[in-house]
């Protein structure tokens, strides 16, 4: 199956918290779309590795995304290097898409800025003839995707685009709330923690407000790239 996008997240959830909108979109315009967990977000407070894969494919069949694949990494302790480079690698080559959307830049969690590194790497690397994987015992074609854009999470960073998900984001919300055992649920008996709170979804809602208002929509998400974008002309921007 070839893939037109690839969101990629250190632990689940943070697709769907950053990006989830652009994906219900691209999918309604006949695009396909996969997630890549690069975690199973093992250190989470709340919750544990088989409830998060759980709740993960439970929000990948609400977004109706083609695939869902998980890599478990360690996480909080995975590191840039060849071995984990390698099976993101293994990956793209796998699906071919042509766009890539990843973690950001930087972050609060440190995970989060380190598996962007990992990731725009990774698809570097997977554009190189001489880096040799295998799929099933076939040699994988070299890879590489055409863009690589980085979703805002945690920490604001001004957005070099934004995207209108007006349309959208009741159900963002709704895969978001998929993860019933991180975030807001009046009748759970786990520990507190920053992202379980009501005001927590408030703010992601606030976040995708500020963004939607620099373009005069209700909600909007917004990303940075890593080297400046092209148009054809000016009035492909708005």
């Amino acid at each position: 199956m070839k893939l037109d996008i690839l969101a990629i997240g250190v632990h689940p959830d943070d697709v769907e918290l950053s990006c989830a909108g652009t994906i219900l979109k691209h999918i309604e315009l006949g695009k396909t779309v996969g997630i890549l967990d690069l975690t199973l977000g093992e250190l989470g407070t709340r919750g544990n590795a088989t409830i998060r894969s759980q709740e993960a494919m439970r929000a990948a069949s609400i977004l109706g995304v083609s695939v869902r694949e998980q890599l478990n990494m360690a996480d909080g302790f995975f590191e840039n290097n060849e071995t984990n480079q390698r099976l993101i690698i293994e990956v793209i080559r796998k699906y071919q898409p042509e766009l890539i959307l990843c973690n950001a830049i930087s972050d609060r969690h440190p995970d989060h800025g380190r598996a962007a590194k990992l990731t725009t790497d990774a698809c570097f690397y997977s554009g190189l003839l001489k880096v040799e994987t295998k799929e099933n015992n076939a040699t994988q074609k070299p890879w590489r995707p055409k863009a690589v854009y980085h979703y805002i999470q945690d920490n604001f960073i001004a957005p070099d685009f934004v995207i209108d998900v007006t349309a959208y984001n009741d159900k963002k919300m709704e895969s978001i709330m998929a993860y019933s055992s991180q975030f807001f649920d009046p009748n759970s008996k786990e520990p507190q923690t920053p992202i379980s709170s009501k005001n927590f979804i408030d703010y992601i809602n606030a976040k995708a407000r500020l963004f939607g208002r620099s373009i005069n929509v209700d909600f909007a998400e917004g990303f940075t790239v890593n080297r400046y974008m092209g148009v054809n002309n000016l009035f492909d921007l708005v």
